[in-house]
């Protein structure tokens, strides 16, 4: 009986031994298989399963309003105020406004090779927060002691929620651009914004998210190709921001006009120039939270939106352009577009989408306040004469982006009338259901010391034998045996 008492003990030291074999809690990829006994293990079950879960996405939904607007170098006033509200369609409220610009200022010498002055870009953005949000009942007073100049500039999370700061990559101090908010914050905050003689664009957000989501490496680049090539009267501004795992850049642009033949061509060669020579700088300064390299170029970006005066025309005459307009139709209308016909043929914006346009051409209008074209028969003394066309467009490159809406509004403040889509897309949101798991089943373990561990392990597996063997042997069945 001794025999058997000692060979039902060693069995046992074998299977325990084999159970705990190396056990090592610094590396959780090693997890026993259990033997025959897994099923009756629930702790190890449940710690294999959580190790086995690697990282996992979540998608998030965004509605993406983009908005373009040619507005002749007029000054904003207050009681454009109404159609801004008309354009921004706040019934449906978007979670991201990104707003772009053309001709905030005269085209004139002065303003194109002077020194750059944000007195109309900050009207603008006082116009369009206050529009955001008194539609949502905050009122707004804003304060800009020093606005945005610096070409790069980031995002930083402060503690203040009403706070954020601008930080130049180049030499010299950080750029602080401060808003005076009125208490219980806003509906919208500003993200990012950016001028460039008359190009101008600003994004806005919805306070909320900034709560819901880490936005990081908010920067923006300018690219001046109009006259000689480099001179800001023609060219881009764009923003680029991260949104979780999710990178978006938006690039506004204001290309070379005219209608004579080969005037496509420069338009498709400032494309080109744009693609070519924006970049979105690291800034070393500004520490991170994950590793991934952000991208530098344009195409660098998971979701991209590209908008503006595209200046792109109708390969078609005056007077059979206006027939078709008059007759609203919009399908035979576009086998004329310039746009499309580039893209198509290969000359610019491959891969490239836009929605269906539904809608007349936005360009251009005789005056102010004025709901017919410039030109045509009979004109008047004095005015130009210009086949309209759909200048103003947005197109956008992507996985995972959903057009909602493309329509243009009436407002009458300019020769352009302003275009606007509304996107749904997904971001994506990283977690790691590994460490939550275990940090929910063991919520009060705390490991020794790893110097420790081992001593440890062996004095738990020692005594925790121990126990089982005087348990065994203790057993009924093992003393009846006897």
């Amino acid at each position: 009986m001794d025999i058997e008492n000692h060979k039902s003990r060693k069995t046992f030291r074998k299977w325990f031994k084999r159970k705990h074999k190396k056990y090592d809690p610094y590396q959780l990829s090693q997890v026993s298989d259990g033997g025959e006994d897994e099923s009756d293990d629930y702790l190890d079950e449940i710690v294999t399963q959580s190790m086995e879960m690697g990282p996992t996405t979540s998608t998030n939904d965004l509605r993406i309003f983009v908005g373009t607007w040619n507005v002749a170098g007029r000054s904003p006033i207050g009681s454009l105020a109404v159609d801004l509200e008309e354009w921004l369609n706040l019934k449906d409220a978007a979670d991201l406004y990104v707003l772009g610009f053309q001709e905030i200022v005269p085209l004139k010498t002065r303003t194109v090779i002077g020194t750059e002055d944000p007195t109309e870009a900050r009207n603008w953005n006082q116009l369009i927060g206050k529009t955001l949000n008194n539609r949502h009942g905050s009122p707004w007073f804003t304060s800009i002691s020093n606005p945005i100049l610096s070409e790069n500039y980031q995002y930083v999370d402060k503690p203040d929620p009403e706070s954020r700061i601008s930080v130049s990559n180049h030499s010299g101090s950080p750029i602080i651009e401060q808003y005076e908010m009125p208490k219980g914050g806003t509906k919208y905050k500003l993200m990012a914004s950016k001028k460039m003689v008359g190009v101008f664009i600003s994004v806005w957000i919805k306070s909320e998210l900034l709560r819901k989501y880490c936005i990081s490496d908010v920067k923006v680049c300018s690219v001046a190709c109009g006259i000689m090539g480099y001179l800001g009267n023609k060219g881009s501004v764009s923003v680029s921001m991260t949104i979780e795992g999710t990178s978006f850049c938006f690039v506004v642009a204001h290309l070379a006009s005219g209608e004579k033949k080969g005037d496509e061509g420069r338009r498709n060669h400032q494309v080109s120039e744009i693609f070519r020579r924006t970049t979105f700088p690291r800034s070393p300064s500004i520490p991170t939270n994950n590793h991934t390299s952000h991208p530098l170029t344009i195409l660098g970006h998971d979701r991209i939106f590209w908008f503006g005066d595209l200046n792109y025309r109708l390969y078609l005459e005056d007077n059979s352009a206006r027939q078709l307009i008059n007759k609203l139709d919009w399908t035979a209308l576009q086998e004329f577009d310039q746009l499309r016909r580039e893209r198509e043929y290969g000359g610019v914006f491959q891969g490239w989408e836009e929605g269906a346009i539904e809608f007349a051409p936005t360009y251009k209008y005789s005056s102010s306040n004025c709901n017919r074209y410039s030109g045509g028969l009979p004109s008047k003394s004095g005015e130009k004469q210009r086949t309209p066309a759909w200048c103003d467009r947005i197109l956008w490159y992507g996985k995972g982006v959903t057009q909602l809406s493309y329509f243009r509004s009436e407002s009458k403040f300019s020769d352009h009338r302003p275009v606007s889509a509304l996107f749904s897309t997904q971001v994506e949101e990283s977690t790691n259901p590994k460490m939550v798991s275990l940090q929910t089943i063991l919520p009060t373990i705390r490991l020794p010391k790893k110097t420790e561990q081992r001593k440890h392990s062996e004095r738990t597996q020692s005594t925790l034998l121990s126990f089982l063997e005087k348990d065994i042997e203790d057993s009924p069945t093992h003393r009846t045996k006897g």
